[in-house]
C-alpha cells in the first residue's frame, strides 16, 4: 500500500479538525432551533405549518456542505502554501550530485523547524563536499606517489639496457636499485592499506596493552637516537593490530625527522599514550595539515629518509576509530608532541 502524499494527509488533518468542531455546533444549532419550534407550536393556538422545520433541515444541511467544501479547499490551500519551502528544498537537493556539492538551499525565513532543516543540510553538503574534494586529492596524491618508483624501476632498466658496454657489476647495481624502488612501492602500498584499514573501523575489540605494544614497537626499531620510555600499564578497548600499526607509525615519525644525537620519549598510563621527540621547529599553522595524507613540511627531508606522508594521517585515523582525542603541540626548541587519550 503507497502512503497519501504529504499534502493530502495535511489537508485531512485540517479539514477534518475543522469538520469536527463546525459539525457539533450546526447539530447542536438545529437542535436547539427545533426545541425553540416546538416550545413556540405549543404555545400558539395555531401551529406554525411543518414546512418550517423541514427549511431549517434544509438550511443546516445546504450549511454542512458549504463548511465541508470550504473547510477542504482551505485546507489544501494552507497545506500546500505550509508545504511549498519544503518542496523547493526536495527540488534542489535532489539537483546536488556528488560533482555539484557546491551548491547549497540558502532557505530564508524565520528560525522555525524548515530553516533549521534547511542549515542542517546545507552544513552535510559542505561536509560532503570537503569530503569529496579530499578523496579527489588523496587518489592524485596516491596516484603520483605509487607511479613515482614505477618511473624510476623503468628509468633505471631502460638505462642499463640502453648501454651496450653493460657490465655484470652495472647490471646487478642496476638490479640492486630496482629492487629497492620495489620495497619503497612496498611500503607506500602497506601504509595505504593501514590507513584504509584504519578508516574503515573496527571489526573486533578486546583489552589491550599500550605499555606491551609500545614496548614492542621500540624493540623492533633499534635506533641510535636516545629513547626515554615511561611504560606504565594503559589497558584499552580495541583492536590489537590496528593498535600497533598506530604506535608504529607515531614511533617512526618521532626518528625519522629527529636530529643528529636528539633523542624520543614515551609514556604510556591510563590516560593513554603520549610520544615527543626533538627535531626540526614545526610552525603552529602546519599542524593540522601534517594529519592529512600526503602532506609534508619538508618534501626533500621527507624523501630522502623513505616516508610518504601517510604516518601521521595513519595515526589520526585509527585514533578516530578507537574515539581517542588526538592532539598535538610543537615543542619549543624544535619537534613535536603527540598526545592520544582514550576513553
Amino acid at each position: 500500500m503507497t502512503r497519501p502524499s504529504l499534502r493530502v494527509q495535511l489537508t485531512a488533518l485540517y479539514a477534518g479538525l475543522v469538520l469536527a468542531v463546525a459539525v457539533p455546533m450546526l447539530l447542536l444549532a438545529g437542535f436547539l432551533f427545533g426545541r425553540d419550534q416546538h416550545r413556540l407550536r405549543a404555545g400558539d393556538a395555531v401551529p406554525p405549518p411543518d414546512t418550517t422545520a423541514q427549511q431549517v433541515d434544509a438550511a443546516l444541511a445546504g450549511t454542512a456542505a458549504v463548511v465541508v467544501v470550504l473547510s477542504v479547499v482551505a485546507a489544501w490551500w494552507l497545506a500546500g502554501r505550509f508545504l511549498r519551502p519544503l518542496r523547493a528544498m526536495t527540488v534542489t537537493a535532489a539537483e546536488i550530485s556528488a560533482t555539484n556539492l557546491n551548491r547549497r538551499l540558502g532557505l530564508r525565513g524565520p528560525d522555525d523547524e524548515l530553516t533549521r532543516l534547511a542549515r542542517t543540510l546545507d552544513d552535510l553538503f559542505a561536509r560532503l563536499d570537503a569530503a569529496f574534494a579530499a578523496q579527489r586529492c588523496f587518489v592524485a596524491n596516491a596516484s603520483h606517489e605509487l607511479r613515482t618508483p614505477l618511473a624510476g624501476q623503468r628509468a633505471v632498466l631502460q638505462v642499463a639496457l640502453a648501454d651496450p658496454g653493460a657490465t655484470a657489476a652495472g647490471l646487478r647495481a642496476a638490479c640492486e636499485e630496482v629492487l629497492d624502488l620495489g620495497v619503497r612501492q612496498e611500503r607506500l602500498i602497506d601504509a595505504l592499506l593501514s590507513l584504509a584499514e584504519g578508516q574503515r573501523g573496527l571489526d573486533r575489540r578486546e583489552v589491550v596493552d599500550l605499555a606491551g605494544l609500545t614496548r614492542q614497537v621500540l624493540l623492533d626499531r633499534p635506533t641510535d637516537l636516545a629513547v626515554h620510555a615511561a611504560l606504565d600499564p594503559a589497558p584499552v578497548s580495541g583492536d590489537p593490530d590496528l593498535l600497533a600499526s598506530m604506535i608504529g607509525n607515531l614511533v617512526d615519525n618521532a626518528l625519522r625527522h629527529n636530529v643528529p644525537g636528539g633523542s624520543v620519549t614515551l609514556a604510556t598510563g591510563p590516560a593513554g599514550l603520549a610520544i615527543s621527540n626533538t627535531g626540526p621547529a614545526v610552525p603552529v599553522e602546519d599542524l593540522d595539515r601534517l594529519f592529512q595524507p600526503f602532506q609534508r613540511l619538508g618534501a626533500a627531508r621527507t624523501h630522502s629518509a623513505g616516508g610518504h606522508g601517510l604516518g601521521l594521517a595513519i595515526v589520526r585515523a585509527v585514533a578516530e576509530t578507537h574515539g581517542a582525542d588526538l592532539s598535538a603541540a610543537p615543542r619549543p626548541c624544535g619537534g613535536l608532541t603527540v598526545t592520544i587519550r582514550f576513553p
